[in-house]
């Protein structure tokens, strides 16, 4: 995942968990290119690191090279190994969320600074996603939607604001989810965009949750100590001890 404060600076290549995204060359046109390393990519197709460093010497597929002189390879070379791969085209999609239809101009403002920031940096955004309900609300129906295109592996770029745009809470997990399904994760990062009563809100909503389940602890604990006494008898204190 990147992160950026100013929407008006350029991205550039950067590391991306298991693999690495070649903006220049989706700068160049609207397809999205991933970096792989020889590890990565012979599991890909089935065949040792060994094997690739043999069709390499072979000519028989050629390995990139990175400036410190490190083999890669590339989507393109995938597709030229299993042309399958080819068949679902990777989209670039923006998602954007408030947490209410009061803030219906904060979600028209927040969809503002991303197509600048996109633009800026040339990313071409595919689908817009725009939707309201709560941070903590991980039922949420473009939500969900959205996820699922992430795990068929039908999202190359995933652009937000902020982390909380996605979920208040559970981000680390979504990264990862994003990343273990070749789903590179920019966050523009604009405080702006997360307005602060959102959060508030957030609280509110979660409270009431926590403090009725206090409230049951404390009942469940008053009837299992009256079960307890029940079941060993408690003693007359007006009866003599022997």
């Amino acid at each position: 995942m990147d992160t950026y404060s100013d929407s008006a600076s350029p991205i550039s290549l950067q590391p991306f968990g298991r693999c690495r995204l070649d903006l220049d060359k989706v700068r160049k046109g609207v397809y999205h290119t991933y970096m792989y390393t020889p590890g990565e990519f012979g599991k890909k197709i089935h065949v040792s690191v060994k094997t690739l460093q043999r069709w390499d010497r072979q000519g028989v597929l050629r390995a990139h090279r990175t400036t410190s002189n490190r083999r890669y390879y590339t989507q393109e070379d995938l597709h030229t190994i299993l042309p399958e791969e080819q068949q679902t085209r990777r989209r670039t999609v923006a998602y954007c969320r408030v947490s209410s239809a009061a803030q219906k101009p904060d979600l028209l403002n927040q969809r503002k600074h991303l197509a600048e920031f996109c633009q800026a940096n040339a990313l071409l955004v595919d689908e817009w996603i725009s939707e309201i309900g709560g941070g903590l609300n991980f039922g949420r129906k473009r939500f969900l939607t959205l996820v699922d295109a992430i795990i068929a592996g039908e999202v190359a770029i995933l652009v937000i604001a902020q982390k909380d745009r996605l979920a208040r809470f559970g981000f680390p997990l979504l990264e990862h989810l994003c990343e273990t399904h070749e789903c590179r994760v920019l966050v523009m990062n604009t405080q702006e965009l997360s307005p602060e009563q959102e959060l508030v809100q957030d609280l509110m909503a979660i409270t009431p949750c926590f403090s009725s389940r206090l409230y049951g602890l404390r009942n469940y604990c008053k009837a299992l100590e009256k079960a307890l006494k029940d079941e060993h008898g408690t003693p007359d204190q007006d009866e003599p001890h022997p």
